[in-house]
């Protein structure tokens, strides 16, 4: 379960070299765009000019490189040429990247052009909730501290967490041990230790947190129709706390 420093540092790579990914999406002006152009963007950008491979490419018989998951879709949304980014929405865009063996995963909520107050501070409040997360890893800890810390913030402003998805476990392959719940009481669940890599990436509801999937057995959207926003970081435990293997330009860790 506990990753050697070397290990670790090829996760690094990997995460350094997804973060140029969403470097690349922030340059973009994606209103008019349809989320099958910005996947098919995105794969090219990884093979070609960063020579890596879009993790999801593949698993479990997904056939794209990132899930693009628009306004009441929680999570694991479909690229289609159909779908066409307009002003006002918001989306986010899920992305995994393997360099060397080792993979990273991130996502991001965008907002994509003038888009209304509420669906901001939806945004703007998932991205706080992460981060909250992230800042209960050290060594010693446990996960039911992370959980509670992202739920604490959440209800606090009025939102609900999603409880069917969670972070988990990452390094040679997508999903390994520990599940990472964004929700849960302060002191349970597993002992955090030097050498952990999992994904922190809470996904929030502006209603209920209830959540439905649709016929194409991957697209998950909330019950009531309303907006669904997520982010998401890969995080190694260190020995005195926790890194952001996943760190994009310009971000910094958040109080």
């Amino acid at each position: 379960m506990t990753k050697r420093p070397e290990e670790i540092a090829l996760m690094a790579a990997s995460g350094k070299l997804l973060a140029e990914v969403f470097a690349h999406l922030d340059g973009l002006d994606l209103i008019g765009m349809s989320t099958m152009a910005v996947n098919d963007l995105v794969d090219a950008f990884i093979v070609e000019r960063l020579q890596a491979r879009p993790a999801s490419k593949g698993q479990y018989g997904y056939a794209y490189a990132l899930n693009a998951s628009r306004n009441n879709v929680v999570c694991h949304g479909v690229p289609s040429p159909t779908e066409i980014l307009q002003s006002g929405d918001i989306v986010n865009f899920d992305i995994t990247l393997e360099k060397n063996g080792y993979i990273a995963d991130s996502s991001k909520t965008y907002l994509v052009g003038k888009v209304a107050p509420p669906a901001k501070r939806l945004v703007q409040v998932t991205y706080e909730a992460m981060w909250k997360g992230i800042k209960a890893v050290r060594p010693g800890a446990r996960l039911g501290d992370v959980g509670h810390a992202i739920e604490r913030h959440a209800r606090k402003h009025g939102y609900s967490v999603v409880r069917e998805y969670c972070g988990h476990g990452i390094g040679r392959e997508m999903h390994e041990p520990p599940q990472v719940l964004h929700w849960g009481k302060p002191q349970t669940g597993l002992v955090l230790r030097e050498g952990m890599v999992f994904t922190i990436e809470p996904m929030l509801n502006q209603g209920r947190d209830a959540v439905r999937t649709e016929d194409d057995g991957w697209t998950v959207v909330t019950r009531d129709g309303q907006l669904s926003a997520q982010f998401e970081h890969t995080v190694a435990v260190t020995r005195h706390g926790v890194r952001v293997l996943t760190l994009r330009p310009g971000e910094a860790m958040q109080s």
